[in-house]
């Protein structure tokens, strides 16, 4: 017998309808829908949530790790799983497990591990490489940066069955046949670590590529005679951005004035790592932040609730408007309709948080995880 939940005394927030005095019904691992509270019935076990935030699962698009655990430097299922229950604890429940730039021999072991574990709320692997521009490669090793063929792909996605579901190019650096090949095996394409000038990047999205990869790291800059990779993502009426809100990749007020130029075609990443001592990304937490042992900034601390935080509080980010940039708009961008959404019908994926921004519990399919 399914069990039935309502969560009430909460404001509620799915997309663009906030709810109070509403109760948010689970039964079984679905949204059952939002009732009045009056309108609850009686067979549904009423938990009172004390005034906290509810909202859908946060979604993260590129994360690498989390707690102690670097994907890249632990290809292991073990490993994979420590990731999604840190995640899950944070209210995060859907991510694309991401790996930097590596030799295609880790790629493909990563991809081996992925397809073994058969995760439970990694969406697919995103592969932040390694056809970037080695001009912008940041914490990405310049030795294994290499331009794309088709037959590199083919040699990387022959045994991938479709778990790879987005990678990171850099578009000057990518010719016609091989966007179409990665397009062609349902790949979602964001545009990062990239030297490209306005037109070489608006060629890109015009190609098929829908996102840029944290606007303003990594990329051409914005200037007044040749606004880049960050002007075409202004500019192109259907591009998107991720960003990550932690106020040292970005500044706060680089920020607001990418919300204002990008509105709903902004979306929050994390881009997190883990501290690790060993492989070839060595990440030393260094206060608020990660480095490399040569001091380049690498990823970040951040959690996504953390981000909803930072927006609301140093971007001036209405908090519905940022629960949807971790929620709803990556769900777009996606293309999924059951995940960042609380309509009836959707997985029952719910974080409950307060007003200081803490997790008060979380909800994968209708199952209590915190």
């Amino acid at each position: 017998m399914k069990r039935k939940v309502a969560l009430v005394n909460g404001q509620i927030y799915d997309g663009y309808e906030t709810y109070l005095g509403q109760a948010l019904l689970i039964e079984g691992d679905e949204v059952h829908g939002i009732f009045p509270k009056h309108a609850v019935p009686t067979d549904f076990e009423q938990i009172d949530v004390h005034k906290a935030n509810i909202c859908p699962g946060l979604i993260d698009l590129q994360i690498y790790g989390a707690g102690d655990d670097l994907f890249s430097a632990r290809l292991s299922t073990e490993s994979l799983f420590r990731i999604e229950s840190t995640l899950l604890r944070q209210g995060c429940t859907s991510f694309m497990l991401t790996l930097a730039t590596n030799t295609l021999s880790v790629f493909k072991e990563a991809i081996a591990v992925y397809k073994k574990a058969v995760p439970r709320i990694a969406l697919g692997l995103h592969l932040e490489g390694p056809f970037l521009n080695p001009k912008k490669r940041g914490a990405h090793p310049e030795d294994l940066i290499i331009r794309a063929t088709p037959e590199i792909i083919d040699d990387l996605l022959q045994e991938a069955d479709g778990v790879v579901k987005m990678m990171t190019v850099a578009p000057e650096c990518m010719d016609e046949a091989c966007l179409e090949k990665l397009l062609t095996d349902g790949v979602l394409l964001s545009a990062g670590h990239s030297m490209a000038s306005f037109e070489q990047a608006m060629q890109g999205f015009h190609a098929g590529i829908r996102t840029t990869t944290h606007l303003w790291n990594a990329m051409s800059p914005f200037q007044h005679r040749n606004i880049g990779l960050p002007g075409a993502t202004f500019i192109h009426p259907e591009a998107v951005a991720s960003i990550i809100v932690d106020g040292i990749h970005v500044d706060f007020e680089a920020v607001k004035l990418s919300k204002q130029l990008l509105g709903e075609r902004l979306f929050l990443i994390t881009d997190a790592v883990a501290t690790c001592n060993e492989g070839i990304y060595q990440h030393m937490l260094s206060e608020d932040r990660y480095i490399l042992p040569d001091g380049t900034l690498s990823g970040s601390a951040l959690t996504l609730l953390a981000a909803v935080k930072n927006c609301v509080e140093k971007v001036g980010i209405p908090l519905d408007e940022s629960i949807r940039m971790a929620t709803s708009y990556p769900a777009k961008l996606l293309g999924c309709d059951d995940i960042g959404t609380l309509r009836a019908g959707a997985k029952a994926n719910i974080l409950v948080f307060n007003a200081a921004y803490e997790v008060e519990s979380v909800y994968l399919e209708g199952q209590k995880i915190v």
